[in-house]
């Protein structure tokens, strides 16, 4: 609706069309490509673990995927959150889209991270890089409890104990500085001893 006081001659139909997106949490590529130039974007991990009645970690999952260069990588769930999301809705939206719906995530019961991940294009700044842009990062250790089926453009999720999962074979399929993250992590709740 125009607030502007309209000029005598003024015929309705001259006002552009405003019609809201469909998805308004959701960016076309170019208008992503834009904001990443210019705003660092928010971005929830996850390090999906498996636990014992204890609640002592045991398990650690990892996620293979392709990479652009064809090159298999090892990462964890991530993704970003959309406007008006909250972060619990965003680390859940995501752990569905990487593990599948049978995983039955237990989300932690405060927001607060385990580890808070910087990523900027360009490598030294910090441990994290990302080349397309500049994010921050909050990471969660969430236990899964079901079947993890992955889904997107994960392959598998690969198990292994948490002295596996930041040892240098593993870390260096990693990209970005995700070895470190995950060691950081693990040790949050305990995990590496």
């Amino acid at each position: 609706m125009s607030v502007r006081t309209p000029d005598p001659d003024w015929n309705p139909d001259d006002e552009p069309a405003v019609r809201p997106p469909a998805n308004p949490g959701w960016l076309s590529d170019l208008e992503l490509a834009e904001v990443r130039g210019r705003l660092p974007l928010l971005y929830v991990e996850a390090v999906p673990v498996r636990v014992d009645g204890l609640g002592q970690v045991g398990e650690v999952g990892m996620l293979l995927r392709a990479n652009a260069l064809g090159e298999m990588t090892r990462t964890l769930v991530s993704g970003r959150v959309m406007y008006g999301e909250t972060i619990r809705d965003a680390l859940f939206r995501h752990l569905e889209k990487d593990l599948g719906p049978m995983a039955f995530p237990l989300l932690p019961a405060s927001p607060v991270p385990a580890a808070v991940a910087e990523y900027f294009p360009l490598p030294g700044i910090s441990p994290f890089t990302d080349e397309r842009q500049h994010a921050v990062s909050l990471v969660y250790v969430v236990p899964v409890t079901g079947t993890c089926e992955p889904r997107q453009d994960a392959l598998e999720v690969t198990w292994m104990t948490p002295q596996e999962a930041i040892g240098k074979p593993v870390v260096d399929e990693m990209e970005g500085g995700r070895g470190v993250l995950v060691a950081q992590a693990l040790a949050s709740v305990g995990a590496l001893r």
